[in-house]
């Protein structure tokens, strides 16, 4: 399997966790939520890497510090405002918004990788920017302006921080740590913060109450949304630099926005498509090289 076909069934996946996590928010809270998808994530990674990799490595002082920053953004960060987003939001907008993260990995790649970028590109970062905000404000910029821009989607822009900062350091900690390595202790660290705040939410009295669907998402996030995509994701930054692997994020709320209206049943409205149709250009031209 090509690493670009990996990259995007990683992206269609991760158009899936848009739709559990919206059915699991509703039920869970967000600490509790994250935790129990990253100790299942956490469980699986450690087997596959014992068996793919033979163990699983010792870090080396210079790269405690890096992991640390992977589980406590891509994990911690981000699921945190993840859940809390979806539980507001709907599943088909969030996943536009964060559709935004691919000009930011691609800027910052710029600023601190020396990755390139031509006029082509800074205009799709333009388009892009211009399409979220279509998107935030629901076909209405000016609101936004007029302090509108509700807790969700400050909680899914929270999201985008955090994974840029989460792609770009995994850049740093894979230059002598493997992808697998890297997701597994970022998991393990991850779940080990979580489970604080997630104890102090409620979580061993609640989780009684979860319904089988909620079970059913949890293990969806834990695995396909962490334990592959993770992998595959970490695997296409290592061998094609982290501007090209953040392009097929693209292809995550198009997944998002079919699979939320034929499960979920949200509706369509004419800015999300001309959002959307503005976000996946814009995200496609910001990463197109020369």
């Amino acid at each position: 399997m090509t690493v670009y076909f990996k990259l995007f069934l990683t992206a269609v996946l991760w158009g899936g966790t848009f739709i559990a996590a919206r059915v699991v928010a509703q039920d869970v809270g967000p600490f509790s939520a994250s935790f129990l998808r990253f100790v299942v994530a956490s469980l699986f990674l450690t087997v596959f890497t014992k068996y793919f990799e033979g163990k699983i490595p010792l870090l080396k002082k210079n790269q405690i510090v890096p992991v640390v920053l992977l589980g406590m953004t891509g994990v911690f960060a981000y699921n945190f405002f993840f859940f809390s987003g979806l539980k507001v939001i709907l599943a088909s907008r969030a996943s536009l918004i964060i559709a935004t993260n691919p000009i930011f990995i691609a800027l910052f790649a710029f600023i601190f990788f020396g990755e390139k970028l031509n006029i082509r590109n800074f205009f799709g970062i333009f388009l892009c920017a211009s399409g979220a905000v279509v998107v935030i404000s629901k076909g209405d910029p000016l609101m936004i302006f007029q302090g509108a821009l509700g807790p969700g989607e400050l909680y899914i822009l929270g999201c985008v921080i955090s994974w840029v900062i989460y792609s770009l350091v995994g850049k740093v900690a894979m230059e002598d740590l493997s992808p697998m390595a890297a997701v597994t202790y970022s998991c393990i660290i991850g779940s080990v913060a979580l489970f604080f705040p997630a104890y102090l939410e409620g979580m061993i009295g609640d989780c009684i109450n979860y319904t089988p669907v909620d079970w059913f998402g949890i293990c969806y996030l834990g695995f396909f949304g962490s334990v592959l995509g993770f992998t595959w994701y970490y695997q296409g930054i290592k061998e094609i630099g982290a501007g090209r692997a953040g392009i097929f994020i693209n292809f995550v709320p198009i997944s998002a926005v079919i699979l939320a209206y034929f499960i979920l049943k949200e509706r369509l409205d004419v800015s999300l498509i001309v959002g959307a149709a503005m976000v996946i250009s814009g995200a496609y031209l910001t990463n197109k090289r020369f």
